[in-house]
């Protein structure tokens, strides 16, 4: 076949990738001890390519009516930023950067404009011009992290680069553009030899007797990419083997041996400038460790492992716009091989203070921006990632019960015990996740969560939009309204006077406890006048107060 890397040509490499993960997943989850073994790594690599295949999949889709096909640099673009958006862990998050690296080179020259000077200019290189593309994918993935550790997928890539580079190109045929089947052979083996010595170069992965999960998932992807270039796919690597010397013997790395990490992994993607990341990475590398920034124009994936995932987000907020926020609380897993767990909590929640809160409290959050409510992959996505046989999955929001609902019934086909308890604000998923008792029967504990939280009223003030009619009368744009349970039962001008009078409508019928959630630009000062109001009316009801960050609403009230 046609030794090219043409557009059809990344179309098949990202199957053939999404298909080797699919079959290595549970090995490389297994071997998975560095930087925290938690056993996921080969599942990061396969969410990561299976979004980078998705992006690729809209740009074939987007030509399929006309009789256009896609070209080259839009199709690696599109792969690059497929992967940034979707990366998952810290080797996800380093591929994505590989992968943008490629792109760079691959959709330069005229190639990018679809000039035929710059088709010419890139088959002149052929081999070569691949090279430089893994070449630049090394350098930039190496740029990425805060601090580069040999014996990891860093050094797998370097390898593969280097071994591509000493190799000239192949030149075959007249479509010899991005060409390179020695350069693609070259840097597999390359890959494969350099995958072989990382037991001998990190001490964790001696110990345990593996070679690095990432370096092992990168030599799948790079395998993938020998196909698609030459159709010759490269012997497989044995299961449980080091690619190039004698099987493995897979081990959890001993508790003693190797400090326990920070106890959770932030990821997020963050709309900023150079210079707003510049200030985070320094703010972030103070905070905790394996932090990996990457993409570009804008757009970042930025992932960390922190002690104060709060922090962490809140440090995002000062650089930019932060979203898709996902945190994982490692637990007892931090340091040695992370065994599923028997029970776990799965939170919605409309603001990064809230995150930051329920994960402190030991639940997988997935957040929720305004007027972006999460699909139901991603709350399967989070039930997974929650790594439990048993979750309970408090979406708190009523317009997300068919979206939590269809989640469930994926994850419970995938053989985990699923509650989904229909919380439909975020006080009441507090409230719920204030009883939740892990060690008690899985039943027990559901009825326990769920009947604290329908002992929680629920308010919010909002701002109307427009003009309307409500059941408390006719609002006018920029009106404050106070929504109890759902209904609209107030509507003020001004914020404080209108939660005073939200908060005596819920506590006429009673209660013990309010919570109070600020939003990002409501002064404490708000939150200090509501204490007071309380305890001066209501000697017995105690208030506690979060900071919910950028919400929809600039206050949320709960009352039980």
């Amino acid at each position: 076949m046609p030794q090219t890397l043409d557009a059809a040509a990344v179309r098949t490499w990202c199957s053939l990738a999404l298909d080797a993960l699919g079959r290595d997943r549970e090995e490389i989850d297994a071997i998975n001890v560095y930087p925290v073994a938690d056993g996921d790594t080969g599942t990061n690599l396969y969410l990561t390519v299976e979004s980078a295949a998705q992006a690729v999949e809209a740009v074939f889709d987007a030509h399929a009516t006309g009789t256009s096909v896609p070209d080259l640099p839009d199709t690696v673009r599109a792969m690059a930023h497929g992967a940034l958006i979707g990366a998952r862990g810290n080797s996800g998050t380093i591929l994505a950067q590989l992968l943008r690296g490629m792109a760079e080179v691959l959709g330069e020259d005229g190639a990018a404009d679809g000039t035929a000077d710059g088709a010419d200019a890139a088959a002149e290189g052929g081999g070569e011009h691949l090279a430089r593309a893994l070449r630049r994918a090394a350098e930039l993935a190496r740029e990425a992290v805060a601090h580069p550790v040999e014996g990891t997928i860093l050094t797998v890539a370097s390898a593969a680069a280097e071994a591509a580079a000493r190799t000239p190109g192949d030149g075959v045929g007249d479509g010899a553009a991005y060409g390179g089947g020695a350069a693609v052979h070259a840097a597999y083996a390359g890959a494969r030899v350099a995958l072989a010595a990382t037991p001998g170069q990190l001490a964790v992965l001696g110990r345990a007797g593996v070679v690095d999960a990432g370096g092992r998932g990168l030599l799948a992807v790079l395998a993938a990419l020998v196909e698609a270039v030459t159709g010759d796919a490269p012997s497989p690597v044995a299961p449980g083997a080091r690619p190039h010397e004698l099987p493995a013997v897979v081990e959890s790395c001993d508790a003693d041996d190797s400090p326990v990490g920070p106890a959770f992994e932030v990821i997020y993607l963050l709309e900023t400038d150079e210079a707003g990341i510049a200030r985070l990475r320094r703010r972030l590398d103070a905070l905790g460790d394996s932090l990996v920034v990457v993409g570009g124009d804008g757009l970042w994936n930025v992932h960390v492992h922190v002690d104060d995932a709060g922090a962490a987000v809140e440090a995002g907020v000062e650089a930019g716009r932060p979203y898709r926020i996902r945190i994982t609380h490692f637990g007892a897993a931090a340091g040695h091989q992370r065994e599923r767990a028997q029970r776990a909590v799965v939170a919605v929640v409309p603001g990064e203070g809230l995150a930051g809160l329920c994960a402190e409290a030991g639940a997988t959050t997935v957040l929720a921006r305004p007027g972006e409510p999460p699909a139901s992959g991603e709350l399967v996505d989070a039930i997974r990632r929650a790594h439990a046989h048993e979750v309970v999955l408090l979406p708190n929001d009523a317009e997300l019960r068919h979206t939590a609902a269809a989640a469930a019934e994926q994850a419970r086909a995938e053989g985990i015990r699923v509650a989904l308890i229909p919380t439909r604000a975020a006080v009441q998923g507090i409230a719920a996740l204030a009883v939740h008792e892990p060690d008690r029967r899985f039943d027990e504990d559901v009825v326990a969560m769920t009947s604290a939280a329908g002992a929680t009223r629920y308010a919010e003030l909002a701002v109307a939009e427009r003009q309307s009619w409500t059941m408390a009368g006719i609002c006018q744009a920029g009106d404050l309204l106070g929504l109890i349970d759902g209904d609209v039962a107030v509507i003020g001008t001004e914020l404080a006077a209108t939660a005073e009078t939200v908060l005596d409508r819920m506590l006429s019928a009673g209660g013990e406890l309010v919570t109070l959630v600020l939003g990002q630009d409501v002064p404490d000062t708000l939150a200090e006048r509501l204490e007071r109001y309380v305890r001066d009316g209501h000697l017995a009801v105690d208030t506690v107060v979060y900071r919910g960050g950028r919400q929809s609403a600039p206050l949320l009230i709960g009352v039980e």
